[in-house]
This record gives structure tokens, C-alpha cells and sequence, in this order.
């Protein structure tokens, strides 16, 4: 309870706070901190880390946490749970440091690139008993949620067709492409794994096409710009994943689940509710640009949903199986378009 201007404010029951250190002080670092600064009750960001430390003051100044090095971080008394928003190719190290130092882990997708990495983390975290979540945000969007629920409840009844399309408004830069892992361990991932979200199925096997369509320099760094991929999963369910780096409208996020029984539809939100009819035509606010205006809601559900298991236990929202399935079949993916056939997931490991 709290009291403002004389009147009596309930904020509901206090929560009990997990004091959390975020390693990683980059764009997506610096967005988790400040929701777990700012918006997001039952946290309170004990200390920042990062390699380059002008990162992190940078983070320190505006949310009034203390900086460390990584390593002062994870042997913490103050800290109990980590945020692991580095670059990919450090997850694998920080994930076992912070297993073997008993914190509780929230880990950005995806743990490693290289699937024999990211079974090496994941046993860390299971030999350790620590709580461990992966960060595919996605889940929590409310309207892609809303799909997935709707398959539970059997309104959707048995699900014949998943059809997702995830189209970003601009491409990265090719440099960042080099490094990335490609287009399905980068991009696509969020996609496998909303499959399996929602189908709640497995997926056994995988076949993609690829072209580059949007900026021949993407190719020459060895990754495609367009892609189809079409996903059989264990029950007979049948997923179409439709993907481009380059829409110039906005961000297309769209999820469409097909039964026997009717659809469910998580359609693209415009930026804002106004739009005007004339008498030549309509026009109407166009879809979200920045990754934040189109999904920040889902990173505050993910972050409450955190809470929720770190304080009420049960079982990871998004745990250790789903973070090793998603790459699984990326994987996969990216086999099948090298080799231009449909690539069972039992190949992969």
C-alpha cells in the first residue's frame, strides 16, 4: 500500500526481491537493466558488469547500480541471480561460472552456436540445480501467447497447420552477419522455438530454402537474406516459417495456428490505434519499427514470469530442454539448406 495526494493506493502484495547482477552492458543489457530498474516489481539490479567498461559506467550512471568486473560479479555475496546478456560466443563460459557459483541464470537465446557447447552448459546447470531460464521473449508477447492458449484450451482443436511469419524491418550489417551464426541460429531461432511453443510437439524433421533477395553482401558473408522453412513435428503437425531481414513497412510478426476446430491469430499491432478515411482511401498508422516498440510488453512478462518460478519453483518457463530443442533445429535448418534435402532431427544430435 502506498498513499498519494490523500488517497490510499493498493500496489498489491510486496514481492520478494531477487537481487540480480546483469552482465553485458550492450543494447539488449542495457534494455533488461532498466526494465529491472524501472518497471518491473521484485527486483533490484545489485551490480553491472561488462568487457568494455565504459559499457557499463555508462549503465551505472543512468540506473544508479555498481559496477564490477564480471568476475567480482559472480563471487558476489549481493548477487543472486545473473542476467546473461554478453555476446554468444561467451554464454557457454559465463552460463557454468554462474551454475558453479550457485546463482539462479536468465540466459539471452542462444546459449551457443555449436550444439556440443551448449549440452556442456546445460549439464553445468543441471549438475548445479540452479534455476535457469532462456530468454525467448517471444512466448510472452501477449497476442502470440494468446495462439498458444488457444491450442491448450482445444479451441483451435487438433492443430493441422502452424504458420509463422517474422520478417525484420531492416538488415543487419553484413559484418554482424559474419558472426551471427546465420540467419536460423540468429533470426529463426525465435521462430523454432515458438513452434514448439505452441504446437507443443516436437519437431523431428526440418527442411529450408534460402536466397539472398535483400543485400548480395549478406551472401558473400555466407548466409542467406530470405528464407521458407517447413517443419514436421512428432504429432503430424505441419509449421511454415516465413522469413525476411527487410521489410520496409516494419516489423511483420504474425502467428497462425489451423485445426480442425477453427484459428487462432496473433496479428501485427499498428503503433497506434488512429487512422482516418477519406475519399480516396484509408489510411492507417503503420507497424512498429524498433524491436522495443513491438515487443517490450513481452520482455516485462518474461522478466515477471521469472520471478514467478525463481519464488514459487516448478518448472522453467523456458528451461533447459527448450533451449537445447530451438537449436536443435536450427541446426537442422541450416544443413537442410546446405545440402538442399529435409534433415531429420535425430541427425543433429
Amino acid at each position: 500500500m502506498s498513499k498519494d495526494a490523500g488517497f490510499t493506493i493498493d500496489t498489491g502484495p510486496e514481492l520478494p526481491v531477487r537481487r540480480i547482477g546483469v552482465l553485458g552492458c550492450g543494447r539488449i543489457g542495457r534494455m533488461h537493466a532498466d526494465l529491472l530498474a524501472r518497471e518491473v516489481p521484485g527486483y533490484a539490479v545489485a551490480a553491472v558488469a561488462d568487457a568494455v567498461p565504459e559499457a557499463a559506467l555508462g549503465v551505472s550512471a543512468t540506473i544508479g547500480a555498481p559496477v564490477l568486473s564480471i568476475e567480482e560479479l559472480l563471487a558476489s555475496d549481493e548477487v543472486d541471480t545473473v542476467a546473461i546478456c554478453t555476446s554468444t560466443d561467451t554464454h557457454v563460459d559465463l552460463v557454468i561460472a554462474a551454475a558453479e557459483s550457485g546463482k539462479a541464470i536468465f540466459c539471452e537465446k542462444p546459449v551457443s552456436l555449436d550444439l556440443r557447447q551448449v549440452d556442456r552448459a546445460l549439464a553445468a546447470v543441471e549438475a548445479a540445480g540452479v534455476p535457469f531460464m532462456i530468454g525467448f521473449n517471444r512466448r510472452f508477447d501477449p497476442g502470440h501467447k494468446s495462439v498458444r492458449d488457444r491450442v491448450v484450451d482445444g479451441s483451435v482443436g487438433d492443430v493441422h497447420v502452424l504458420r509463422i511469419t517474422s520478417r525484420d524491418p531492416a538488415a543487419p550489417p553484413p559484418e554482424y552477419v559474419a558472426v551471427s551464426g546465420g540467419i536460423f541460429l540468429d533470426m529463426v531461432i525465435h521462430d523454432f522455438d515458438m513452434a514448439n511453443y505452441v504446437v507443443g510437439s516436437p519437431v523431428v524433421e526440418v527442411f529450408a530454402r534460402g536466397a539472398v533477395r535483400v543485400d548480395p553482401r549478406i551472401g558473400d558473408a555466407g548466409d542467406v537474406d530470405t528464407a521458407v522453412t517447413v517443419l514436421t513435428h512428432e504429432d503430424g503437425t505441419l509449421t511454415t516459417i516465413d522469413n525476411s531481414r527487410e521489410a520496409v513497412y516494419g516489423f511483420d510478426q504474425r502467428v497462425e495456428a489451423f485445426g480442425n476446430a477453427g484459428m487462432a491469430v496473433s496479428d501485427n499491432p499498428a503503433r497506434h490505434a488512429g487512422w482516418h478515411i477519406g475519399r480516396e482511401a484509408r489510411t492507417d498508422e503503420p507497424l512498429p519499427w524498433f524491436f522495443l516498440d513491438r515487443y517490450l510488453e513481452s520482455y516485462r512478462q518474461e522478466w515477471r514470469a521469472f520471478h514467478t518460478y525463481l519464488t514459487e519453483g516448478g518448472p522453467s518457463p523456458v528451461g533447459t530442454a527448450d533451449a537445447r530443442a530451438c537449436t536443435t533445429v536450427a541446426l537442422a535448418a541450416g544443413l537442410s539448406l546446405r545440402e538442399g534435402r529435409p534433415v531429420r532431427v535425430k541427425e543433429i544430435g
